[in-house]
């Protein structure tokens, strides 16, 4: 699913900056690829980690309210399916695409409200973590080789070193991590601030 968004948010950028996108192509060692056409180089560059961390973080917003679980997953698998028929190419690419999105609704049908809730934690940390761990790779990447990467594609554009553009997209992934689980545990303490209210009406009626 991070490896979805990641080449996903290339997509989007390149799109909503005029440029054209030639296809993402998703590989077995959880790589990727987006080849695109035109577009601002600078956001297309800069959209795939901060899609990801972004996603993560607006999936603990809204899985703060367990009630909204199933729809949530529901949108995901959409915008997963969504991706892959528009921009996919290769077999696998298309294949992951599918199961993912077949899997989500899967779940948002056939799971209980609350192991929907907590899938959807999970996945929304997991996909925060593993863009903050994936920029962690990225810096030690940009600081020692020259290897091609999202950073040293910034490099070119800027003439900024590619190390730095990686520590900006950690400190920006860090603060949506840290803002998302602020709102996790808001709207967990107000649910859990509301229940007993709602218990306690119901037994009157009784």
């Amino acid at each position: 699913l991070f490896r979805s968004i990641h080449e996903g948010g290339h997509a989007i950028a390149a799109l909503l900056t005029l440029g054209s996108v030639d296809r993402l192509q998703i590989f077995a060692d959880a790589s990727g690829v987006t080849y695109t056409r035109g577009g601002l180089s600078i956001l297309i560059s800069s959209a795939g980690y901060l899609a990801s961390s972004a996603f993560g973080a607006v999936l603990l917003v809204l899985c703060s309210r367990g009630s909204s679980a199933k729809a949530v997953l529901t949108v995901t698998a959409a915008l997963i399916l969504v991706l892959t028929a528009a921009f996919a190419g290769g077999p696998f690419s298309w294949g992951t695409g599918i199961a993912l999105s077949v899997g989500l609704v899967w779940i948002a049908i056939a799971a209980s409200p609350r192991w929907a809730h907590f899938f959807l934690s999970f996945l929304a940390i997991q996909c925060c973590l593993n863009a903050f761990y994936d920029l962690r790779t990225l810096f030690l990447i940009s600081a020692t080789t020259d290897m091609h990467s999202d950073a040293a594609n910034m490099e070119q554009v800027t003439m900024i070193p590619a190390v730095i553009w990686a520590l900006i997209w950690i400190v920006i992934s860090l603060m949506a991590l840290i803002a998302g689980l602020r709102r996790y545990a808001e709207g967990v303490q107000i649910d859990s601030m509301n229940a007993p209210v709602r218990r306690a009406r119901t037994n009157a009626k009784g």
